[in-house]
């Protein structure tokens, strides 16, 4: 008998000593989805920024194009008047 008590106190230590180390789990686990909502929060932030750096970057893609570097500011200029002389006879041709 004195036996039997034996084991059921070595089994009410170990439950204790894994219910002490699910415990410690538990709150770790809090932790690590704390930290994955911050750290998707922070990613959702940085994508939010490089959208925007992204739009502006096409931006000013768009602008160079039109404007050209200094080389070729002549050949845009070229370009741009011969798209308002273009433009100019649409206009003609459409007032007629």
């Amino acid at each position: 008998m004195n036996k039997l008590f034996e084991i059921v106190g070595n089994l009410e230590a170990k439950l204790s000593k894994i219910l002490g180390k699910y415990a410690i789990l538990q709150q770790e686990n809090l932790k690590l989805i704390q930290q994955k909502n911050n750290l998707q929060h922070q990613l959702d932030k940085q994508q939010e920024v490089i959208e925007e750096l992204e739009r502006k970057y096409e931006s000013l893609r768009v602008a160079n194009t039109i404007v050209g570097s200094k080389e070729d500011k002549h050949a845009t200029k070229l370009k741009i008047n011969t798209l308002i002389r273009e433009i100019d006879k649409c206009i003609v041709q459409l007032s007629d």
